[in-house]
């Protein structure tokens, strides 16, 4: 199966590069980058991918496949919306090329987006993050037979003379994830490694629980009211989650909160407002979708 990198030119997805290409053949190696135009930097970034896969000696002579994709330049978008363009162009290539995509984010990454998820307010599906389907994250998904954090990427980039581009906006603190990353900047690896051991057992424990969602919501996606009513509320809302997935509905937390509240205390015949501009439609004793 071909494995879709998805490199930006920072550190950690060149060094990232850098070990699939010692370790994989060329035929198995896609690169795809994406100009997601959030902060001036991104198109710089992109063609120093570019240049590298196409010019530098080893990816040349490899002739490594590259694909480049772009957001649309009429106006400034969102980190979220980037995000979003950017996963949705990195699919759209492993569909074509049938493999998966691989991202460099690595232990700390891991630990710092855990921090963000309780400070925003989680669930249990905060204690998985970096756990999307179709996506690996090698440095800390056991696919490399070991973990990687910055200081092991710094080590390597080293020792390799990795060639890469220093992200500027890791430096200002107006970003949440920048705030954080200071805050825990001298956190020892044993207390980082046991979040990791925490992260590994939930995201088996989500497995689990998608499993059993996947067979309790029906077909036709009609659910009883009074079975959440009765449900654990974190029940009902995995239950929830399962539903509106199917009817093509990315729906957060909050919004599924406030379905759930619908539902146990709509009165019969009312619509409820899901995103996306869908409707859910409460009966006396079920909804459907």
């Amino acid at each position: 199966m071909k494995k879709i990198l998805a490199v930006s030119g920072g550190i950690d997805s060149m060094v990232m590069l850098d070990i699939f290409l010692k370790r994989f053949s060329a035929e198995e190696i896609v690169v795809a980058t994406f100009d997601h135009g959030a902060r001036e930097s991104s198109k710089t970034d992109a063609d120093f991918v570019e240049k590298y896969v196409k010019l530098s000696e080893v990816c040349s002579a490899l002739k490594i496949r590259f694909y480049r994709g772009e957001a649309p330049k009429t106006q400034k978008i969102s980190e979220e919306k980037a995000r979003a363009l950017r996963y949705d162009f990195l699919r759209k290539i492993a569909f074509r090329e049938r493999g998966e995509i691989f991202t460099a984010h690595h232990l700390d990454d891991l630990v710092e987006t855990v921090a963000i998820n309780f400070i925003r307010g989680t669930g249990i599906r905060g204690l998985a993050p970096l756990s999307s389907p179709g996506i690996r994250r090698p440095f800390i998904d056991g696919f490399l037979d070991e973990w990687f954090d910055k200081k092991k990427i710094l080590r390597y980039a080293t020792v390799n003379d990795v060639v890469f581009r220093q992200d500027p906006t890791n430096t200002t603190d107006e970003y949440l994830r920048n705030r954080i990353r200071a805050r825990l900047s001298e956190l020892d690896i044993e207390t980082k490694l046991a979040i990791y051991e925490l992260w590994k057992k939930q995201r088996e424990l989500l497995k689990e629980i998608d499993t059993i969602t996947e067979n309790v919501v029906p077909e036709d996606l009609r659910i009883s009211r009074e079975s959440l009513r009765r449900a654990d509320k974190r029940v009902a809302l995995e239950i929830l989650r399962e539903a509106t997935r199917r009817a093509g509905v990315a729906a957060t937390r909050p919004q599924l909160e406030d379905f759930w509240e619908a539902i146990c205390e709509y009165a019969p015949g009312k619509k409820f407002n899901l995103p996306g501009d869908k409707l859910a439609r409460i009966n006396k004793n079920d909804f459907w979708l």
